[in-house]
C-alpha cells in the first residue's frame, strides 16, 4: 500500500466527516417557509421523546407541522436574504396524545429545544392518524356479534372490508370518549367496495382503549351486487366508451419555469410552494411582477384549504352521524393521491414529493404528492379583430399560457383535485374538481317505481341509493395586495331611473362603493344582490388615481348550506352560511372549523372568530372563500364519477395601469415534422 495515499484519503474522509457532522439542521433548507425536511421530522420526534413523553406507551403523534415565523419576521428575512445568509429559526407545532389527553407542543428545532408544552382542555380532539384508523377497522373481525352478523347475511368474513367514519357531535354536554364509527361493505370480485355496503349494521370504536364499545345490527338489507362496480381498465368489456386521439405537449425550448428548492419562478409570477399534512398545497408569497415598474409586486401572503365539510342528508340511524370535516379530521395533506404522470399531470409537468408524520413522529415520504405544468389551453388571453378601417383587417392575438399546481386528495371514497393556476394577466384561478366514488346506501328498492317517500338520495342501480350530500370547501387567503394593509370594498350595482326626462331611457344602473369596516360589514352571501367584491389597498393609487385592489369572481359552485341553525352539524361549520368571509389577520386563526375538529362544537370556528367583529379597515386582513356543492346524484355518477368542477378567480382590478399583456410578444411559430402516416 501507498503510505501517502492512504494519508491522503485518511485526511479527506475526516474532512468529510467534520463537514458533515458539522452541519445544523438549520442548513438544509433555504427558506422559513419551507416544509419540515424528514431530518427536521425526525428531531422533533426525538425532541418529543426524549421528554417527559417518552415514557408514555399511549404516545402517538397527529400533527407535525412547520410552526412559521411571524409574518413581518418573514417578510423580513425574503427582503434581505439575497445578502443576508443567515438562517432564519426554525420550530415545529405539534399534537401528540398520551395518556388520554391532548398536548399542544412547540419545538426549537435549531436548539433542540421543547418552548412549551400545553395539555389542551377544551371541546374536540385532533387529527386522525392512519394506524389508528387501520388498527380499529381490524377490531369487528375478532368480535364475535359481528362474525355472526356477517354469516347472517350469508357472508364469509374474508370478503369483507372495513373503514373509519368520524361520529361527530349531537348536543351532548360534557367530553366524551374519542370514538370512531365503521362500516363495513363486501369487495368480493370488486375493488369498488362503496357500492356494496352491509347496511344496517353499526360498530363504535374508543380510539383511546383500542376496543369496541357499542354494536348494533338493526336491520338486514339486500348487499348490492358487484357487476358493473369496477372501475379498473382491465375488467372493462365490450362495448367499450368513446376513444380520442392521443396527443402531446412539446416544449421546444425547455419547461419555462424554474424550481429552486420550494421557490417557483415562472413568466411574471414567484411564490413559494409549501406543503402540510391538513392543508395539503401551500402557497406563499405569490408576487406578480409589473414590467412597467419592473418590480415585483406583492398578492398573496399565504393560501391553502382550510376545511372541507361534508354532511349527508339521510338522517337514519346509520348515517345520521355522517357530517365529515375532512381536513381537520382526516387530513387533507394525509390522504394526497400520488400523482399520476402522463394522466394527472400532463408530460410537461414537474413533481414534487411531500413528507408527513407516522404514528410514531417518523417522515413518511408521500411521492409525486404536487405537480407544477404549464398549461396550454388552446385559448386566446386577449384578441381583437378590427374590420373599421377601409382596406384593412387587423388581427392582433396572444394565446393563454398558464401554471398550473395540482394536487389530489383521496379522502376515504372521493378524490378532490385542487389547481392553483396562475396567469400572466395577473389572476389566480382556483380549481376544486370532485370525482371518485359516492357514499351510497343499501336499499330493497330495485326500480324507481317501488319508491315511497324520502329515501334521501337517488336509485343508481338495484339495491344501491347514491345519498345526497353536500361539499364546502374553505380557502384561506392571506392577501396583501401591493402590502398588507388593505381594506375589503362591496362594489354594489345599483338600478337608477331616470324620471326627469332628460334621456329616452328610463333607467340604468351604477356603482355604490361601500368599505366594510369590521367583520359583520364582510360577510356575504353570493347572489343575494348584485356586487363585484374587491380586496384594496387604500394607501397605494393608480396614476388615474384609482384604488390598487384584486377582485374577486366565482366560477361556479356557489352553494352555501342548507341545514337549520340549529342542527349540530351547522352548529359545528356555522361558517358555511355564507361563501366569503372577512377577518382581520390572526397567525393562529387557520383552520375554518377549528384547530380540533373531530366531535367539535363550533365554539372556535370561522363564524365565531368573526363575531368578534373586529375592525378590518386599512389592515392586515385574511379573505375566507367556500366553494359549495349540493350534489344530488345521478346515474352517472357510477360507478366512478366524472369530474364535476367550480372555483374562483383573484384577478387585478387597477392593480396595474394597464392591461399587463398588451406588450407580450407572441411566440414564435414552430413547424414539426409531420409524423403521421396517410391512411
Amino acid at each position: 500500500m501507498n503510505p501517502q495515499l492512504s494519508s491522503s484519503s485518511f485526511l479527506v474522509v475526516v474532512f468529510v466527516f467534520v463537514f458533515l457532522h458539522s452541519l445544523k439542521l438549520d442548513s438544509i433548507y433555504c427558506h422559513p417557509l419551507d416544509p419540515l425536511t424528514p431530518s427536521e421530522i425526525s428531531a422533533v420526534s426525538n425532541i418529543i421523546k426524549s421528554s417527559h413523553l417518552g415514557s408514555s406507551k399511549s404516545l402517538s403523534f397527529h400533527y407535525v407541522g412547520l410552526d412559521e415565523l411571524d409574518k413581518p419576521d418573514v417578510l423580513a428575512w425574503a427582503s434581505t436574504h439575497r445578502w443576508n445568509k443567515a438562517a432564519p429559526p426554525r420550530r415545529a407545532f405539534v399534537i401528540v396524545r398520551s395518556e388520554k389527553k391532548t398536548h399542544e407542543i412547540y419545538v426549537d428545532i435549531t436548539n433542540h429545544s421543547i418552548v412549551s408544552d400545553k395539555v389542551y382542555e377544551g371541546f374536540g380532539y385532533p387529527m386522525l392518524n392512519f394506524e389508528e384508523q387501520v388498527a380499529a377497522s381490524a377490531l369487528p373481525f375478532d368480535y364475535a356479534p359481528f362474525v355472526e352478523s356477517v354469516k347472517k347475511r350469508g357472508l364469509e368474513p374474508e370478503d369483507v372490508l372495513c373503514t373509519t367514519f368520524s361520529v361527530g357531535w349531537f348536543g351532548e354536554r360534557k367530553q366524551g370518549r374519542r370514538l370512531l364509527k365503521i362500516q363495513c361493505f363486501l369487495t368480493g370480485d370488486t375493488v369498488n367496495f362503496y357500492a356494496r355496503p352491509l347496511e344496517g349494521v353499526t360498530v363504535v370504536v374508543d380510539l383511546d382503549a383500542m376496543e369496541i364499545v357499542e354494536y348494533e345490527d338493526r336491520m338486514v338489507v339486500p348487499v348490492p351486487g358487484s357487476t358493473g362496480t369496477d372501475y379498473r381498465a382491465a375488467k372493462q368489456k365490450p362495448p367499450l366508451g368513446p376513444r380520442t386521439k392521443p396527443g402531446i405537449i412539446v416544449q421546444p425550448e425547455g419547461k419555462g419555469f424554474e424550481v429552486d428548492g420550494h421557490m417557483i419562478r415562472w413568466a411574471n409570477w414567484e411564490f413559494h410552494l409549501g406543503y402540510d399534512v391538513r392543508a395539503g398545497t401551500v402557497i406563499s408569497l405569490a408576487s406578480v411582477k409589473d414590467s412597467e415598474k419592473g418590480i415585483f409586486r406583492r398578492v398573496l401572503h399565504r393560501g391553502y384549504v382550510s376545511e372541507l365539510f361534508v354532511p349527508y342528508m339521510d338522517p337514519s340511524e346509520e348515517w345520521y352521524y355522517k357530517t365529515f370535516f375532512d381536513s381537520g379530521e382526516f387530513g387533507f395533506g394525509l390522504s394526497a393521491a400520488p400523482l399520476e404522470p402522463m394522466t394527472d399531470c400532463p408530460a410537461n409537468a414537474a413533481f414534487m414529493d411531500a413528507y408527513i408524520t407516522d404514528r410514531d413522529g417518523l417522515p413518511i415520504k408521500q411521492s409525486n404528492a404536487l405537480c407544477v405544468f404549464e398549461r396550454y389551453s388552446g385559448d386566446a388571453s386577449w384578441r381583437h379583430t378590427e374590420f373599421g378601417i377601409t382596406g384593412q383587417v387587423i388581427t392582433e392575438v396572444r394565446p393563454e399560457v398558464s401554471l398550473v399546481v395540482r394536487m389530489v386528495s383521496a379522502v376515504g371514497n372521493y378524490d378532490y383535485v385542487i389547481d392553483w393556476e396562475f396567469k400572466t394577466s395577473g389572476s389566480i384561478k382556483l380549481g376544486v374538481s370532485l370525482t371518485g366514488i359516492l357514499e351510497m346506501k343499501g336499499t330493497q328498492y330495485t326500480h324507481a317505481d317501488q319508491i315511497s317517500g324520502d329515501q334521501h338520495g337517488t336509485l343508481l342501480a338495484a339495491n344501491t341509493m347514491g345519498v345526497y350530500h353536500d361539499h364546502f370547501v374553505t380557502f384561506h387567503l392571506d392577501l396583501d395586495v401591493d402590502g398588507p394593509d388593505n381594506s375589503f370594498v362591496k362594489s354594489k350595482l345599483k338600478t337608477v331611473r331616470v324620471t326627469d326626462g332628460s334621456s329616452p331611457r328610463r333607467s340604468y344602473w351604477t356603482v355604490a362603493k361601500e368599505t366594510a369596516r369590521t367583520e359583520a360589514d364582510a360577510q356575504v352571501e353570493l347572489g343575494a344582490e348584485p356586487a363585484e367584491l374587491l380586496v384594496v389597498n387604500p394607501s397605494k393609487k393608480t396614476k388615474m388615481g384609482n384604488d390598487v385592489g384584486y377582485r374577486l369572481i366565482s366560477h361556479g359552485a356557489t352553494a352555501a348550506s342548507l341545514l337549520s341553525d340549529d342542527d349540530y352539524p351547522q352548529i359545528r361549520a356555522s361558517y358555511s352560511k355564507k361563501q366569503v368571509r372577512v377577518t382581520a389577520y390572526n397567525k393562529s386563526e387557520k383552520w375554518a372549523a377549528g384547530l380540533y375538529a373531530d366531535e367539535s362544537r363550533g365554539d372556535d370556528n370561522l363564524a365565531a372568530w368573526t363575531a368578534r367583529n373586529r375592525v378590518i379597515e386599512n389592515t392586515d386582513i385574511v379573505l375566507w372563500y367556500t366553494v359549495g356543492v349540493h350534489h344530488v346524484p345521478y346515474q352517472e355518477d357510477f360507478p366512478v364519477m366524472p369530474l364535476l368542477s367550480g372555483g374562483f378567480e383573484l384577478r387585478p382590478a387597477n392593480f396595474f395601469e394597464s392591461n399587463p399583456l398588451i406588450k407580450t410578444p407572441a411566440n414564435k411559430q414552430v413547424h414539426l415534422p409531420n409524423c403521421s402516416r396517410n391512411s
